[in-house]
């Protein structure tokens, strides 16, 4: 399973896992937390979706993914059940909100590895 996250976020692609019950976790576990059961079909999910609790960082630290204030955020992307960690570029604390639609915005270079998404950042408003 995490190896096909891997391979897909170096493509371009965030993966998750089905459960047995059709949830999709995000990032894939081996195994159905709820059930212990082995998990084994990845599906592809958006590349955007909605914030469901954040943190703000007013003074990053050196090995934060962002070198000026942004934000931690869990990100339920569309197609998921679950939430994936990761920073969120904003311009200001006061731009950051739960319910807010993001975007993964990816590294121009990629290795598969979860850096692979530089960060979310806002959707633009329709």
């Amino acid at each position: 399973m995490v190896g096909g996250f891997l391979t897909g976020l170096r493509e371009g692609v965030v993966c998750g896992v089905r459960t047995g019950d059709g949830r999709v976790l995000v990032p894939p576990t081996e195994y159905d937390p709820a059930t212990g059961e082995a998990l084994s079909e990845l599906v592809e999910v958006g590349q955007a979706g909605v914030v469901t609790t954040w943190a703000w960082v007013a003074e990053p630290r050196d090995k934060h993914p962002l070198e000026r204030p942004f934000a931690w955020a869990l990100v339920r992307l569309d197609g998921a059940d679950s939430d994936l960690l990761h920073a969120l570029d904003a311009a200001s604390e006061a731009d950051v909100s739960t319910g807010m639609r993001v975007r993964v915005r990816w590294r121009s270079e990629r290795e598969g590895h979860i850096r692979d998404i530089e960060c979310f950042e806002p959707e633009p408003a329709p």
